[in-house]
């Protein structure tokens, strides 16, 4: 990659962040705490909220003709069952991360990111870059992975989350919106994800783009910079 970018975006799972850690980790254990939380935090405004979102899309998925479970069973098993199709709903991951945020707090959860992260933010920053995150896991979640890692708190060397909040991962749109968010022009920002289609939407704005390859060998790049390691980025 012959130039360095002034803005480096990062997607979490699978590019800092190890997919075992967000499949066997955090989510099962939100899925185990749903009910419970639910009930200790019912008078919530912003769990209230988590919830009315949740209902209204239980209610856009009937009416659609799919079988989820019936809201009368509570929302904790709708949540599951979200979590199973591995949906990106915006509430779903709000609630997650309502959930890990007492996970963190206590101890039992500490934040994963492959080795040469830390060292890249570190470069990165030094070096006048800043480095923003955008995840479909909720900016709650992001600052939490981020400021309890097994390397300690790696929240001062990044400027800025973003959630599907900002629009979906293969939307181009989402990713002029983060541009602007942050101050940047397209070209100025380098996009790193391990889904070639979320890739492509950032390069359909006008983003530098880099596969992140932590298991070679990896998807087709259909015209992205493949790298294994942050290290082969400038």
């Amino acid at each position: 990659m012959s130039a360095a970018p002034r803005l480096v975006l990062l997607d979490i799972e699978g590019t800092t962040t190890p997919v075992d850690f967000v499949y066997r980790v955090l989510f099962p254990y939100a899925d185990a705490r749903f009910a419970a939380f639910l009930e200790r935090h019912a008078s919530r405004p912003d769990v209230a909220a988590d919830v009315e979102g949740l209902r209204l899309e239980q209610e856009r998925d009937e009416a659609a003709g799919q079988r989820p479970p019936a809201w009368e069973a509570g929302a904790a098993g709708y949540a599951r069952w979200l979590v199973a199709q591995d949906r990106k709903l915006t509430a779903l991951k709000s609630l997650q991360g309502r959930i890990w945020e007492e996970g963190f707090a206590s101890g039992e959860l500490r934040g994963q990111v492959y080795p040469d992260v830390p060292t890249a933010l570190r470069r990165w920053t030094a070096a006048g870059r800043r480095v923003a995150i955008f995840s479909s896991g909720s900016v709650l979640a992001q600052k939490l992975l981020f400021g309890h890692s097994e390397h300690g708190d790696l929240t001062p060397y990044l400027s800025g989350y973003f959630d599907t909040v900002m629009g979906g991962k293969r939307e181009a749109e989402s990713y002029r919106r983060i541009a602007q968010a942050l101050g940047a022009s397209p070209p100025a920002v380098l996009f790193v994800s391990d889904v070639v289609a979320e890739l492509d939407a950032a390069r359909e704005a006008a983003c530098a783009t880099a596969l992140a390859v932590r298991t070679p060998p990896g998807p087709e790049p259909n015209g992205h910079a493949a790298i294994v390691s942050f290290d082969e980025l400038p």
